[in-house]
């Protein structure tokens, strides 16, 4: 194909690591630009996802999850927004328009044409599609039903769907939204730019301490990234009729010690009864309906400036391997994505 690179580069698993993955556990390597058949879009990666949940796909996945292990060998996956270059077939997209899809991790990838999305102008900025609100908007609309005055407690509420959670649920009509996070530093970027009331900080006091004086009269819904040690506190601090909605198991996925694919935690479950609490685990994956509401409520509130897209852009394909190992420590507020 004229005007096209011979080799396209992607990362790829060289190794399972026995911790948390390090940049060596990576390699970033040259392949032929990939041609398209009949029904699919040879697309240039512009941006993509670089998200925490991989974890989990190196240490082999976990049955009933929508994506499979990732084996030494095995290129990188997950959401991208790419420029179609060459389209084989009548129908779909064509060369010029931008798509999402979900072979990141590489500059070039085939993708089925039945398997993008396009784009179009919804958004002010590409990248903005790789915000994580969706899941954010669907536990909180859907899951958890927030209603006005209600107290919403985000555990990990800096990452890339904590960042736009807490901010969602603020317009929902919570009357006060409570964060989580791991340092002072980005505990006063969630308080001053992400709209949290107060924002409690692992490895300082307990949490449950920190979480009572926080609301002292006890929180209306939980949106849980992290399980473990929040959840256990959340449990504690629930009114009668609270709503749990479980999107996350950071607890177990950041683990230095495990695979990241178990995030086992102990609470006292005389409290569901006694309180009534209800908890339901939340994935967008399956929530077919939630897309086009989401994409747009997110336009409206990015025209007028209720809400902020937090991001962190990593330019090369080559930093992407130390891309992430910095969000899964903890390093960043909001989604990071890569350009390649």
């Amino acid at each position: 194909m004229p005007g096209l690179p011979d080799v396209s580069r992607e990362v790829r698993l060289v190794a399972v690591p026995a911790g948390l993955p390090t940049p060596a556990d990576f390699a970033v390597v040259e392949t032929p630009v990939p041609v398209p058949g009949e029904g699919e879009l040879l697309v240039r990666n512009r941006f993509f996802h670089v998200f925490a949940a991989l974890r989990t796909l190196i240490g082999g996945s976990v049955a009933g999850a929508p994506f499979p292990g990732l084996q030494p060998g095995d290129t990188l996956f997950g959401a991208a927004i790419g420029e179609v270059v060459a389209a084989a077939g009548d129908g779909g997209p064509r060369p010029g328009e931008l798509v999402s899809h979900w072979l990141g991790w590489r500059e070039y990838a085939v993708v089925p044409a039945a398997a993008c999305s396009l784009l179009g102008d919804a958004l002010p900025d590409p990248v903005a599609h790789l915000a994580q609100g969706r899941t954010a908007y669907g536990a909180l609309t859907r899951g958890a039903r927030v209603r006005p005055g209600d107290t919403v407690y985000v555990s990990g509420g800096a990452g890339s769907v904590g960042s736009m959670a807490g901010q969602i649920a603020r317009l929902l009509g919570a009357g006060r939204v409570i964060g989580s996070t791991g340092s002072p530093e980005k505990a006063d970027r969630m308080v001053s730019e992400l709209g949290y009331d107060a924002v409690l900080i692992r490895g300082e006091d307990p949490v449950a301490e920190q979480l009572a004086k926080a609301a002292p009269d006890g929180i209306d819904v939980f949106f849980d990234n992290v399980g473990g040690e929040e959840l256990r506190a959340a449990v504690a601090a629930a009114r009668r009729d609270a709503r749990f909605v479980l999107v996350g198991a950071l607890s177990g996925q950041l683990s230095e010690g495990g695979t990241g694919t178990t995030a086992p935690v102990e609470f006292d479950s005389f409290q569901f009864l006694i309180k009534q609490v209800t908890m339901r685990g939340y994935s967008a994956q399956g929530d077919l309906g939630v897309q086009a509401e989401w994409l747009d409520r997110f336009a409206g509130w990015l025209r007028t400036g209720d809400v902020t897209f937090p991001y962190v852009r990593v330019d090369g394909i080559e930093n992407a391997p130390r891309a992430l190992h910095e969000t899964l420590s903890g390093r960043h507020i909001g989604t990071v994505v890569v350009a390649p």
